[in-house]
């Protein structure tokens, strides 16, 4: 039996990515998952292939909209049953410092990557109430030390650790969890950070430095993490911040 046997699992931003290899991993563990994504046609293609792991379904849905979250919410509960875990995933960023960031760049990064987890979380509140579920949020090292060429990204995603450890406190009475994972740099990269004027090129991963592991990350190694969050094993863990980059953020070998 799967660490998730019997579950129900919301990804926000599914259709690729770390998003694509969560829910790969919460298939193969048992869960049943619906995604989401702004993309039609990636949106089908990652669907197809789910379903041949599992039960799992793609909800069209922008995170920056407030419409788009409750009809998600409501048709994943209405689909499965319920909802008992919700992984706040999607994101968006720009190469800019923070005072050459454009303020629609600005107001974009912090309305998909800050309020779409704060949508998120009000509409799936009640549902994982209900089961004394859990929310997972994927932040990123840069929340955690700021990076000037991604300022906006890393001012949004160090709001996005607060956001979790509050919705810890909000949720502690009713045994909701709430948990935060920062992905250090995680191949193939992000589809939606490019330059002001082209926001959404996608990174390109050859170029960065490696940690002291000596490679990457890859989406099972945060998938990896966010099971465990999910799983009944973690009972006792809210409020928590995960960095996992290799050891980056330990030091430099030389």
């Amino acid at each position: 039996m799967g660490a998730l046997e019997g579950k129900v699992a919301l990804i926000t931003g599914g259709t690729t990515g770390i998003g694509l290899g969560m829910a790969e991993r919460f298939l193969g563990e048992g869960a049943r998952v619906a995604i989401t994504g702004r993309d039609r046609e990636l949106g089908a293609r990652a669907e197809q292939a789910l379903r041949e792991r599992g039960d799992a379904v793609f909800i069209v849905a922008d995170a920056a909209d407030e419409a788009a979250v409750n009809r998600s919410v409501a048709e994943t509960v209405d689909r499965f049953g319920g909802l008992d875990i919700l992984v706040n995933n999607a994101g968006v960023g720009v190469e800019a410092t923070l005072l050459d960031t454009p303020v629609a760049d600005f107001d974009r990064i912090m309305a998909i990557n800050l309020r779409g987890p704060f949508l998120y979380a009000r509409a799936a509140y009640p549902h994982l109430a209900e089961r004394r579920g859990s929310m997972i949020h994927i932040s990123s090292d840069a929340g955690i030390t700021g990076e000037r060429p991604i300022a906006a990204y890393s001012v949004s995603k160090a709001a996005l650790i607060m956001l979790s450890k509050m919705l810890a406190l909000d949720g502690a009475k009713d045994g909701v969890r709430s948990n935060c994972i920062c992905p250090g740099g995680t191949e193939p990269g992000m589809r939606h950070m490019g330059p002001p004027g082209d926001p959404d090129r996608e990174e390109r991963a050859e170029s960065w430095e490696r940690p002291p592991l000596g490679r990457l990350g890859v989406a099972a190694d945060i998938a990896a993490a966010a099971v465990f969050f999910a799983s009944d094993e973690a009972a006792f863990y809210t409020g928590a911040v995960l960095l996992a980059d290799g050891g980056m953020q330990a030091g430099r070998l030389g």
